[in-house]
């Protein structure tokens, strides 16, 4: 399996609801580094996983959505602990979505007549020594 990864960070304040959460119950910051690997089997007509610097824009889209904003406040997340696993998975969707729609380009849209990319793996890196993931294959639309 092939694979490239591309890396951007983000900041955010949120606080958790539930006794395992300790301090972290009241607001607080965090930043995240995020890794977008994107993975198929074999490369595409262009000899490439995807395109570096587009899936370089786009990932750097979706975080400026959430960069700098309380996720308290955010009503998609309305009732959530917006914990590093949530994260990771909240923009798993929102990057799929995005291949899908063809972002990435045509040869990337999972399913193309190129094979499209195969699955996709999302970490967020909350410190040196700490960090979650999210990770799963990519279907046709």
């Amino acid at each position: 399996m092939f694979s490239i990864t591309v890396r951007d960070h983000f900041m955010i304040a949120h606080s958790f609801r539930g006794e395992v959460f300790g301090p972290a119950q009241r607001l607080h910051g965090a930043t995240y580094m995020v890794d977008l690997e994107l993975r198929r089997p074999a490369l595409d007509p262009d000899g490439i996983v995807a395109d570096i610097g587009l899936a370089t824009q786009v990932l750097r889209e979706e975080l400026a959505r959430l960069n700098f904003r309380n996720l308290d406040e955010l009503p998609e997340f309305a009732g959530r602990n917006t914990t590093t696993e949530f994260l990771a998975h909240a923009l798993f969707q929102r990057l799929a979505a995005r291949i899908a729609a063809g972002e990435l380009g045509p040869h990337a849209v999972p399913g193309s007549a190129s094979g499209g990319l195969a699955a996709m793996r999302v970490s967020l890196q909350e410190s040196h020594v700490a960090w979650a993931a999210y990770e799963a294959a990519l279907v046709a639309g």
